[in-house]
């Protein structure tokens, strides 16, 4: 009976003593959040703050659903796997990763792509979140269904070139019953179609290929002429190939760089529009700065010399601002030539598709 006795009275005190164990662990669990409450809008992630416009008691840290990693697509292909302009500076200096870190971006994976249509595929797939690519798949995309949306346009002076053999046609006209090679739903493609409407030339025949596939058809006599741009188009002219048209006489068919971002992905970000276009606001502003440096790294991109670097990129045509009068009455006049000829399937307002963010 001692025993039982004792051991109730032990049992008894431990009970007391662990009720009184969890009314201090309430207390204290009550205070901390009261402590989180006065603190709203401050994360506690790195001591980064990420406004989402609800500040006050409830508010919820938008930084905890940012994805950690953004999958970022380009067109082209390189040993640096890098893109031009500000977006490829930014991402080679570290620019834009630090920018972008401050949102809770850790890691950005980049992926580069042969032309813009398999870029859009990836896109729509869920493969890459952003992509930077010509404006005429970016609308062919958004036209048949795509969910993206237009955040900015890097570039409203891209030029489509028209290359022959030294043996082929030397005029827009003499095009006429001859195949060229394109590829399907890029700018290049919408230029030339526009060029030989202008030119009255209806008779012709066009065959997709990639480039390296449109030259060597070329070389071997299967086309009479092909589309290309930037500095593989001046490489094929410094190799003795003839120079038909190029859209530097057309500037109403030049083609603008757009960046398009995946509506599921702006669901989980959507102050991401504003954050990438001041990174890349900054990138430019570096940029600008270190104009020799930044040549060089062009030319390393496409293994060329700084001298043809200047004259295919020049930093004068890289836009400043996200959108401006000129770039959106170019991508406008796009998509109604695309819709026109039934390369887009449905008509839609550029101003509505673009994001614009002040």
């Amino acid at each position: 009976m001692i025993s039982f006795s004792r051991n109730r009275n032990l049992a008894g005190r431990g009970l007391t003593f662990a009720l009184l164990m969890l009314l201090a662990a309430a207390l204290l669990q009550a205070c901390g959040g009261a402590a989180s409450g006065n603190q709203t809008g401050k994360p506690s992630n790195n001591g980064a703050v990420t406004s989402t416009g609800t500040e006050g008691a409830g508010a919820v840290d938008s930084k905890s659903e940012v994805p950690a990693v953004l999958n970022y697509g380009y067109i082209g292909s390189n040993e640096l796997n890098l893109p031009g302009g500000a977006e490829g500076w930014g991402l080679y200096k570290g620019i834009i990763q630090e920018e972008l870190k401050k949102h809770g971006i850790e890691q950005i994976v980049l992926t580069g792509f042969p032309n813009g249509p398999d870029q859009t595929e990836s896109l729509i797939s869920g493969r890459i979140d952003v992509g930077g690519l010509g404006d005429t798949p970016a609308i062919i995309a958004y036209a048949s269904g795509a969910k993206t949306r237009l955040i900015n346009q890097t570039n409203i002076t891209n030029i489509a070139y028209l290359l022959t053999t030294a043996e082929g046609p030397k005029t827009i006209e003499e095009l006429a019953g001859k195949t060229i090679s394109i590829q399907k739903g890029s700018y290049m493609h919408r230029y030339v179609v526009g060029l030989l409407k202008q030119a009255g030339v209806a008779d012709y025949k066009l065959v997709h290929m990639l480039s390296p596939d449109g030259q060597a058809a070329l070389t071997r006599g299967d086309v009479d002429a092909m589309t290309n741009s930037g500095f593989p188009a001046h490489k094929l002219l410094a190799d003795g190939y003839t120079l038909i048209d190029s859209s530097s006489s057309h500037p109403e068919l030049h083609g603008t760089s757009v960046t398009v971002a995946a509506e599921s992905y702006l669901e989980k970000f959507p102050d991401f529009p504003k954050v990438w276009n001041e990174a890349r606001q900054k990138a430019l502003e570096d940029l600008q700065q270190h104009e020799e440096e930044y040549y060089q790294f062009i030319a390393d991109l496409n293994k060329t010399t700084v001298e043809l670097a200047k004259k295919v990129s020049p930093i004068s045509e890289i836009s400043e601002q996200s959108f401006v009068e000129e770039g959106i009455k170019r991508i406008s006049g796009t998509k109604d030539f695309l819709v026109e000829e039934g390369l887009a399937k449905k008509d839609f307002s550029i101003e509505e598709w673009a994001l614009k963010v002040e």
